[in-house]
């Protein structure tokens, strides 16, 4: 089985024995040019020899080209999968053919997933397929292999030749990739939200009207700090009440970009942060713990939350309401609800474009992507519901 060891942080001296002080205080002068930072995977087979190649990958595209924590996580739970299924199959992963990349997703498609117990979705194959390849393709780039059939999958099945160019075309249309049918947003109506706000606790609840009302992602959610919101606070003090205020922060991709937030909602911040967040660093004061984290959301230990523990919490209080949630569609119902407000006010004359400005707010990088919402508001299954309803016969018959 392979083995995935985090990378720590060097002991000091005086926390070796004795005999190795001498080594610890040699490899803390060490300078490296491309250190990789704390919790960095490292691969290991089950006889503890380290995977090199994929360590390599994962440095390059992690620090190298500095690639997001998110991205670098996907990538290495990819290539664990992979090496891990060869291995239990014993199979060279040099060696490793379009056969052995075709049995492992046709695996995923007959087994459930071991993390949530559900059928793996088309998307998460699909992504780990393409993980696979991409892997192949850049180590035979590299020099790690001197060739594979994975690196180029025409040579590895018999495509027709008309069909070469779309199969070559983007790797959305190989011969490994499933077909996949595009998943419309599917938005909470405003009473689900409001059932659901309801269940939530500090400061889940106020994550959560975040996400509805400005369309953040988590990941840019936890990324707000406490700073983000006293310098508004202390701009509020010397202008006049503009309504909202602007925040600017790194949104998905590291590009730079800006949400709109109420001064309602900083208001509901503000009282979160004098009461639940001033209590919860009190409280872990006392018990020894630091309290200097900047992040604005904190969990009652008093460190920041952590982006499973808030979609893990969004998961079961939609649960006791008797529907299905996540944190994406917090932001799908924001960005529905802007942009149905911003539909009607085109049609009765406003100079705007709906589309233009939900895809900035959104942070989308292509109007592709902010289009599908477009028509997940065409399609409204709330409305869909009350016009079958109107449509079956009532209980008297009538």
């Amino acid at each position: 089985m392979v083995v995935v060891v985090r990378k720590s942080a060097l002991p000091a001296p005086t926390e070796v024995p004795e005999r190795l002080r001498a080594a610890a205080q040699a490899a803390a002068s060490v300078s490296l040019r491309e250190p990789r930072p704390e919790g960095f995977p490292l691969f290991f087979t089950d006889s503890m020899a380290i995977i090199e190649p994929v360590v390599a990958f994962l440095h390059e595209h992690g620090i190298q080209r500095a690639h997001t924590v998110d991205t670098v996580r996907t990538y290495a739970e990819t290539l664990f999968d992979w090496f891990d299924t060869l291995e239990q199959s014993s199979i060279a992963w040099d060696d490793a053919d379009g056969a052995d990349l075709v049995a492992y997703r046709n695996r995923m498609l007959s087994q459930s997933s071991p993390h949530t117990g559900r059928p793996y979705a088309t998307a998460t194959i699909n992504q780990r397929v393409r993980g696979v390849l991409r892997f192949y393709h850049w180590a035979v780039r590299f020099g790690w292999l001197a060739a594979s059939p994975l690196a180029d999958p025409l040579k590895d099945f018999t495509v027709p030749r008309r069909e070469r160019r779309r199969y070559a075309k983007s790797a959305d249309h190989g011969v490994f990739i499933l077909r996949q049918f595009e998943n419309l947003p599917q938005p909470l109506s405003p009473a689900q939200a409001r059932e659901l706000l309801a269940q939530l606790a500090p400061p889940y609840d106020l994550m959560a009207r975040w996400q509805l009302y400005t369309g953040l992602r988590v990941s840019e959610l936890l990324q707000l700090t406490l700073h983000d919101i006293l310098k508004h606070k202390m701009a509020r003090h010397s202008r006049p009440a503009a309504g909202h205020r602007t925040i600017r922060l790194i949104r998905k991709g590291r590009k730079h970009g800006y949400v709109i937030a109420s001064e309602s909602l900083f208001a509901e911040t503000d009282s979160y942060i004098s009461l639940h967040r001033a209590a919860w660093l009190h409280r872990a004061s006392r018990r020894g713990r630091p309290q200097a984290d900047p992040a604005l959301f904190i969990g009652p230990r008093g460190t920041a939350v952590r982006k499973n523990t808030y979609q893990q919490v969004i998961g079961l209080a939609a649960q006791r309401c008797g529907f299905v949630a996540t944190t994406h569609q917090l932001r799908a119902t924001f960005a529905c609800m802007m942009l149905a407000r911003l539909e009607q006010l085109a049609k009765s004359g406003a100079p705007i474009n709906p589309l233009l400005i939900v895809k900035v707010l959104m942070g989308h990088e292509h109007i592709e992507t902010t289009d599908r919402y477009l028509r997940a508001i065409a399609v409204d299954t709330h409305v869909l519901v009350d016009v079958l309803e109107s449509l079956l016969p009532s209980v008297d018959g009538t």
